[in-house]
């Protein structure tokens, strides 16, 4: 157990990091008066969104935690354990805990951007060199806290059940599987309902500011662009941050039930060292981005993430040849780097597929130049290729840890299970990076607001593209990193139901198949069609203001900003609910309707579908923003021409697939996989089938 220690010290290091970073960001000068009041808007538009959202969820996690804590306690009765009705209270309160945890992490990332986007677009008033740490750090309170805080709150429920209060390796794990779910389902509703408000936001001020009026993208005379700015930080900061942690929080708690499960105890407890080694590589990683800016923001993030990984490798190699915690180390070893390499893939892979430098987002841009329809064509078919390198490599990840893993004698399911682990074990790095793209966006956004000048904005539009991509990385990082995450769920969800073989001959399991593929393009196509409906609603208050606020489009009047801000945060609260209530309800309705088996094809099928549809979105979404992009820059007659106008279309389109469908899509099949795992135990034990 003393290894054990190291993942509290990790957690409370990564915290005390980022509480650090928050003092130096918060303490940079927040610019001119103009400034402050934008950006003081884009706050209490955040903060008013986040706090509507939380108390309309609380409802639904009071709810969900007295249905654990009755469920469970009737199931440890029947099962003849006395203490029953601890073991229930205990799964619903470690349920609050994960819940609360994310979304007090993800309040508190939030903020940092709120405070780092405007001491940013100051700092670009003296160039890059000192705008790009503010903008970094300001996403680097995000990763590091957020992820801190998750490991900090495994290892706390951990120790009081396991060492504290002496309960077995099983039941332990399994209270850190509640506390799993509890973040998992509160980052659902967080993804889908941040990315319906900002793409509300963000397509409405296109539609109308850049091809309706032809006025620029941050435009303060467009009444949506507050809005605009808001929904940044509460989808790709707030909701990004969660649906990663997610995923973090769900790999370990996997990797550690299936350990229980084989019956060893340091097999349970090394997922958590794993991860605080991955912790305290990325703590190194965020002052080596600082280190190496010279002029390219994007090479210094690239540099700051080779060596995370490159170091997390490193120290993970040292604590398995010298800690002793498993006599077969290079079968958790080799199946850790192989999960981290096959995230190295998928980075890579979504960077050529979606940097404004790359071919691919310079042919939709040149597409653009023939009209809308070919933008979109073009762009729609690079997203489909771009799913292949991904694919190919978390099947080489699959693969690789199953076959290392039994060669060296560990059990294959912790195999894939702690390469999930690996992969997502240095994502306080990764969350930095994507946190940092709304940062530098929104900085962007107040330079051109403010009137700064076009030398500022040009600094603001170099620290913004490098955002664009680090956003796209790390969506198809997550995507991955779910993929290899909800194998090692199936994997558990197997252990506990006692499946070793799924028959594809039962046509309840083909049912299940079949159902669990419908799930994604189902969830999709609600989520899209919420972001249509809100913005439908807000490009008609848009178009209202400036017909009949007399001197808007002159800059002579002010807009009603906060009416845009309303409609954006009820529409996103009110559309969230149906898609993210099917994720959760669909399971159960599947294993009661058809049995164990059924249940297990119903994740199969959502796993393969969940993973090509998040893919292709996240990808084509990003690389139609960069094609948009790279002709705003000057190329094919630049801003104002018809291609711009082309590919802003392509752009409006590509808004929903990348920043509300596709990262949603992960956290669904996660949540959909800790549906199965929590409440399967509980159903079959009433249910004969």
């Amino acid at each position: 157990m003393e290894w054990f220690y190291v993942t509290p010290i990790a957690g409370l290091a990564a915290v005390g990091l980022a509480s650090y970073l928050y003092k130096y960001v918060t303490g940079r000068d927040s610019g001119t008066e103009r400034m402050r009041e934008i950006a003081g808007a884009i706050k209490e538009g955040a903060k008013a969104y986040l706090r509507r959202q939380n108390l309309t969820l609380a409802f639904f996690v009071v709810v969900m935690a007295t249905v654990l804590g009755v469920l469970y306690s009737f199931y440890a009765l029947r099962e003849g354990d006395p203490l029953g009705v601890y073991h229930g209270v205990s799964m619903a309160v470690a349920y609050i805990f994960g819940s609360v945890c994310t979304t007090a992490a993800a309040y508190v990332g939030m903020m940092a951007a709120v405070e780092a986007n405007v001491r940013t677009a100051n700092a670009a008033r003296q160039g890059l060199k000192k705008a790009f740490p503010v903008a970094f750090y300001g996403g680097a309170v995000m990763g590091l806290f957020i992820v801190g805080l998750a490991l900090l709150g495994i290892s706390i429920l951990y120790y009081i059940f396991n060492v504290v209060l002496g309960w077995t390796e099983i039941k332990a794990s399994k209270i850190v599987l509640g506390f799993s779910f509890g973040a998992s389902a509160l980052a659902l509703f967080a993804k889908a309902g941040g990315g319906i408000y900002t793409k509300t936001a963000d397509i409405s001020a296109d539609l109308v500011g850049k091809v309706e009026l032809g006025i620029p993208e941050d435009d303060p005379r467009n009444p949506a662009v507050i809005a605009d700015n808001v929904g940044d930080n509460v989808g790709d900061v707030a909701g990004m941050g969660a649906d990663l942690v997610d995923s973090y929080i769900a790999s370990i708690a996997a990797a550690m039930l299936i350990g229980a499960e084989i019956g060893k105890p340091s097999l349970t407890i090394l997922p958590l060292i794993i991860a605080a080694m991955g912790l305290f590589a990325a703590m190194l990683g965020a002052f080596i981005v600082k280190l190496s800016i010279r002029g390219n923001p994007g090479a210094a993030l690239n540099r700051g993430s080779f060596a995370t990984w490159i170091s997390f490798a490193a120290f993970l190699l040292i604590v398995m040849y010298f800690s002793g915690l498993c006599d077969n180390w290079l079968g958790v070893f080799l199946p850790t780097v192989a999960g981290l390499i096959a995230g190295v893939i998928i980075g890579v892979t979504s960077d050529y597929f979606t940097s404004i430098d790359r071919s691919p987002a310079q042919k939709v841009a040149r597409a653009s130049t023939t009209g809308a329809a070919i933008n979109i064509l073009t762009g729609f078919s690079y997203g489909v290729v771009s799913i292949v390198p991904p694919i190919i490599g978390i099947c080489a990840a699959t693969l690789a840890a199953w076959r290392l893993s039994s060669a060296f004698g560990v059990d294959p399911f912790y195999g894939i299970a702690i390469s999930a682990v690996g992969m997502l074990a240095t994502v306080g790095m990764t969350i930095s990076a994507d946190a940092y793209g709304p940062v530098s966006d929104n900085a962007k956004g107040i330079a051109e607001q403010s009137g700064l000048g076009e030398e500022v904005i040009e600094i603001a539009d170099k620290l913004d593209a490098a955002g664009n991509t680090t956003k796209a990385i790390t969506k198809g990082f997550a995507i991955g990193a779910a993929a290899l995450t909800v194998l090692a769920l199936f994997g558990a969800y197997a252990h506990l139901v006692d499946i070793t073989t799924l028959d594809l001959m039962k046509p309840e399991v083909v049912a299940g198949i079949f159902i669990g593929g419908m799930m994604p393009p189902l969830l999709s196509a609600l989520l899209i069609l919420a972001v249509g409906r809100n913005a439908e609603r807000m490009v008609e208050e848009v178009r209202r203001q400036f017909r009949e606020i007399p001197g808007l489009m002159e800059g002579k009047a002010r807009p009603d900003y906060a009416k845009c801000v309303d409609i954006a945060t009820k529409g996103a609260l009110k559309e969230l609910m149906l898609p993210c209530l099917l994720a959760i309800i669909m399971p159960i309705i599947t294993l009661i309707a058809l049995g164990k088996e059924a249940l297990a094809g119903f994740l199969a099928g959502s796993i393969v579908t969940g993973i090509i549809f998040a893919l292709f979105m996240a990808n084509a979404g990003g690389l139609w923003d960069n094609a948009k992009k790279y002709i705003e820059a000057g190329a094919h007659g630049g801003k104002g021409s018809e291609a711009h106008k082309a590919a802003v279309t392509g752009d409006t389109v590509g808004d929903p697939f990348k920043d509300t469908a596709g990262p949603s899509l992960n956290t669904m099949i996660t949540v959909m996989s800790l549906v199965a795992e929590v409440f399967a135990p509980l159903i079959i034990l009433f249910f004969v089938f």
